[in-house]
């Protein structure tokens, strides 16, 4: 096995585990949801493992992970098609360098993207979790971006990618559809999906309880971030 097939069948593997994984915390819904890993090096054509469209992700095998190129076309034949979001995913590529693109759909990311869409961002500080993202600072604030669900793929590729603009913050989330998070390898970006979702949840469930505080009510009073409790 050459080391290009290898690293291909590495790919594969690693993304199956993730998402096997993630499917049990019922982040893939449907067939929602979609993995990639980059198998070409940076400044190299793009050659990159997705997942395929359609598929159940609770069942799914490294089999039902496409090698496709910079066209976005499946390098081997068969009858498989890679998933129609391979387009947000090359475009994060280029526009990070990253490793690895994850997108899930969980009802907490889909809360809070509906919540903040009018700020256009959604500001997150002093939180122990901001940490999972290798941000290493006493009170740090993130604001991670919401950009519109738009129904034409490139047109949203380009709606995400206009929103990179602090490239410490390794995600976006989108209106009434999910969370794109990636890193510099599959590891990285799976720790990155883990810790947001994390905060998502963190970041409803307390407004919900503080002063019995709606949070639409504490959104119009201005507070629009959260901090740590």
């Amino acid at each position: 096995m050459t080391m290009a097939r290898h690293a291909v069948e590495q790919a594969r593997t690693a993304l199956a585990e993730i998402t096997a994984g993630f499917a049990r915390r019922g982040w893939f819904p449907g067939t929602s949801g979609n993995l990639s890993a980059r198998v070409s090096a940076p400044g190299e054509p793009l050659l990159l493992v997705v997942s395929a469209s359609g598929r159940d992700k609770a069942s799914m095998t490294t089999a039902d992970f496409l090698l496709v190129d910079g066209s976005l076309r499946p390098v081997e034949p068969g009858s498989v098609r890679p998933s129609s979001e391979t387009v947000v995913h090359a475009r994060i590529y280029g526009a990070t360098g990253c490793g690895c693109v994850l997108h899930v759909h969980t009802v907490w990311n889909n809360l809070i993207a509906e919540l903040f869409f009018s700020k256009g961002e959604v500001a997150l500080r002093d939180l122990e979790m901001i940490k999972g993202l290798d941000i290493w600072e006493e009170g740090a604030e993130i604001r991670v971006p919401i950009v519109e669900n738009l129904f034409d793929l490139p047109a949203l590729a380009d709606a995400v990618v206009a929103r990179i603009t602090d490239r410490r913050v390794p995600g976006v989330l989108i209106r009434r559809h999910g969370l794109y998070a990636w890193g510099a390898n599959l590891f990285e970006a799976k720790r990155h999906v883990e810790a947001f979702e994390f905060m998502w949840e963190y970041l409803f469930r307390w407004w919900s309880v503080q002063q019995g505080s709606p949070p639409s009510a504490m959104i119009e009073a201005g507070q629009g971030s959260v901090v740590g409790g």
